[in-house]
């Protein structure tokens, strides 16, 4: 199909019946999306680019509407949200190419090129090319071109990254499973989020394994978070409990224990387990205290009934909730108080023996994460250095744990002389091999 051919096939013909304006406008885009879909596998980046820039800018730059009839049937329509629609899913046809074929550095050009549009109208007369404009630019301010740039992040040479960035991987899962999003948004920021992930998996076990090498040099190996040195003290911390009261033990038994249980005793069977081991007394106590409030209060219709997948599901997306933030749109309480007292590895910990009894609850933590940074990004990083702590933690504990590397601590030297400010963890070291899949 030639460009020649996706112009003129789209001419005023094509929207003849007047009552049937939706479905002309809905056989005009398929068939842009279609183009798009062939020339993004047949032709280099640039040529792809030239296209884009024809169908939605070369007409401010002449004045004229006259070639692109899908455009001023949207106009006529004052049509913005189709106008949304239809560069979208156009943008998102040619990054989901892009992105498989890790050509980020086109997809930054694309994104340059909406924000940079600014082309003087040449006929001030045309109150529609105003109106196309201005929507352009309400585009390129909408949380759609927000979530256009996560694709592109690293190739944005303009100053520094934002903080929000390093933890893209969560914004990606909430646009994969937002099935408001094209298909072709879906399945883009699906394959980059495991993308960033597995990088990040990559990157801790080598960091890890170098670290603890004598023969290895600082110089060749990078630490992925932001924690510093200390990260390996924290590793340790994170994986020490092992044996019979290890996460994924204690994960096995509760999930047997509370198989024939009616829904009220699970209420409070997950509160024991979730708060087991917690040190802190205090603590504990406010989070069992507030928990059981708002559980007691959750479905009480069903309390006498056998716990069945469904209530468990949907009990732990319930507890992840109250962990996080219950509304999408701020912090839950709990999550409030917990890092605002230092409680950051607390907080992981609970929320990890969540996802351990249920697997299929992660998309949803990962999309509250996904909320918290939102909520978070419109503040400076130091003015929210706790939160960001608090992420970075749980980078590190949901790379250990949930992914299929296990880690273990295994000692290597005795600490005789007990050598002062040296804690009997640092006479361990880590060790990682690959795991069987435990979850059903």
């Amino acid at each position: 199909m030639t460009t020649h051919s996706l112009f003129t096939d789209l001419e005023e013909q094509n929207f003849v019946k007047p009552n049937s304006q939706l479905l002309n406008l809905q056989l005009g885009q398929e068939k842009i999306y279609s183009f798009f879909m062939e020339i993004v596998n047949e032709k280099s980046p640039e040529e792809v680019l030239r296209e884009f820039k024809r169908l939605f800018f070369d007409f401010l730059e002449s004045g004229s509407l006259n070639t692109v009839p899908l455009i001023r049937k949207i106009l006529s329509a004052n049509n913005e949200q189709e106008f949304r629609n239809t560069i979208k899913r156009c943008c998102y046809i040619i990054v989901n190419n892009w992105a498989s074929k890790r050509k980020y550095e086109s997809i930054q050009e694309l994104i340059n090129l909406l924000v940079n549009y600014d082309i003087p109208c040449k006929k001030s007369s045309y109150t529609s090319l105003h109106t196309y404009k201005s929507w352009l630019k309400n585009f390129v301010k909408s949380e759609d071109y927000q979530e256009l740039k996560l694709f592109a992040h690293k190739h944005d040479h303009k100053g520094k990254a934002h903080w929000s960035n390093r933890y893209a991987a969560y914004l990606l899962v909430a646009q994969s499973l937002d099935a408001n999003n094209p298909k072709e948004q879906q399945e883009a920021a699906r394959q980059l989020s495991k993308q960033m992930k597995d990088n990040f998996k990559f990157e801790l076990a080598m960091y890890i394994a170098r670290s603890q090498s004598s023969a290895s040099s600082t110089t060749r190996y990078v630490n992925p978070s932001i924690l510093g040195d200390n990260v390996l003290r924290l590793i340790k911390m994170i994986i020490v409990k092992k044996g019979l009261f290890s996460y994924e033990n204690l994960a096995h038994i509760f999930i047997k224990q509370t198989q024939e249980q009616t829904f009220q005793d699970f209420k409070e069977s997950i509160r024991k387990y979730l708060f087991f081991s917690v040190k802190n007394l205090e603590l504990v106590k406010i989070l069992n205290q507030q928990l059981k409030e708002n559980l007691a209060d959750w479905k009480p219709e069903y309390d006498e009934e056998i716990l069945d997948k469904n209530l468990f599901l949907r009990s732990c997306n319930r507890l992840i909730d109250c962990l996080t933030t219950e509304n999408g749109r701020e912090p839950s309480q709990l999550f409030t108080l917990l890092l605002s007292q230092g409680h950051p590895l607390t907080l992981v910990i609970i929320l990890l023996k969540i996802i351990l009894i249920c697997q299929n609850s992660r998309s949803h933590l990962e999309i509250r994460i996904a909320h918290l940074i939102r909520y978070y990004e419109k503040l400076p990083k130091d003015e929210c250095k706790w939160v960001i702590h608090f992420l970075e933690i749980f980078n590190i504990t949901f790379a250990i744990y949930a992914e299929n590397i296990e880690y273990n601590l295994i000692k290597v030297a005795e600490d005789k002389q007990n050598a002062p400010g040296k804690s009997k963890i640092d006479t361990y070291h880590v060790f990682s091999q690959l795991r069987e899949n435990i979850y059903q």
